[in-house]
């Protein structure tokens, strides 16, 4: 890695933006946490697990986990129509996809849990922040899991890896072009549930940057778990 690669916002190539992480943020929700990456926010609610309906959608060996992931009208610059459209399915689908290796479904079968995700500041990495506060918020709500997820966006520009992208990063065009690699792994094991690109990147690249988001997820995990061992100690302190 080119450690001399200058970034808008000073950060070297292999340095994530201030992280956010708080547990306990929707009391009405059974589990709700809030993730941000510098000026990128994404709140999780948690619902469920429940009876799923209609019945026939219901599997009986295990359960189902649902995500929905929105991007509010206020988050962006120019403001979005509100509503969901074919980007929010499909991250949506993504954000499923990152948390279904971590979750023990088979604990409740004929059942449903819901996760909705709200972006209510966007500069970039929106679906990884949604990620990990869907993975602290499924935490915080007691649903059985392996482990948590940590998620991580990070791309190339020119030819320098670089992490957690900004969202002047994401545009900028120069040499090779811009690449952003969403990843998402399983905080203790050595296990990748999400992987998505935009761009290109060497297979030598692609190596290089699974070992600096399996370094980084480490620092992303120490906030989430840190987030969850608060609020048990706030609430420890209320009784």
């Amino acid at each position: 890695m080119t450690t001399q690669t200058k970034r808008p916002d000073g950060r070297k190539p292999d340095e994530l933006r201030k992280i956010i992480a708080k547990v306990g943020v929707i009391p009405n929700a059974d589990g709700s946490a809030l993730f941000a990456f510098g000026k990128t926010l994404a709140i999780a609610a948690v619902y469920g697990p429940r009876q799923l309906h209609p019945q026939h959608m219901q599997n009986p060996s295990a359960g189902i986990l649902r995500c929905n992931y929105d991007l509010l009208s206020f988050s962006v610059a120019e403001r979005k129509k509100p509503g969901p459209n074919r980007r929010s399915s499909e991250i949506s689908k993504a954000i499923q996809w990152a948390l279904e290796p971590a979750l023990y479904l088979d604990s409740f079968p004929n059942q449903v849990v819901d996760v909705q995700v709200y972006i209510l500041q966007a500069d970039a990495g929106t679906r990884t922040a949604a990620i990990n506060a869907s993975s602290m918020a499924l935490a915080h709500a007691g649903i059985p899991m392996k482990d948590l997820v940590c998620s991580l966006a990070v791309g190339k520009i020119d030819k320098t890896i670089i992490a957690d992208l900004t969202k002047e990063e994401e545009d900028f065009k120069e040499g090779e072009g811009a690449t952003d690699f969403a990843m998402a792994k399983l905080a203790n094991h050595n296990q990748f549930t999400l992987m998505q690109m935009d761009g290109k990147i060497s297979p030598a690249q692609v190596k290089e940057a699974l070992e600096l988001t399996e370094g980084l997820t480490k620092e992303i995990f120490e906030a989430q778990k840190k987030a969850l061992k608060d609020l048990i100690e706030e609430q420890g302190d209320e009784k």
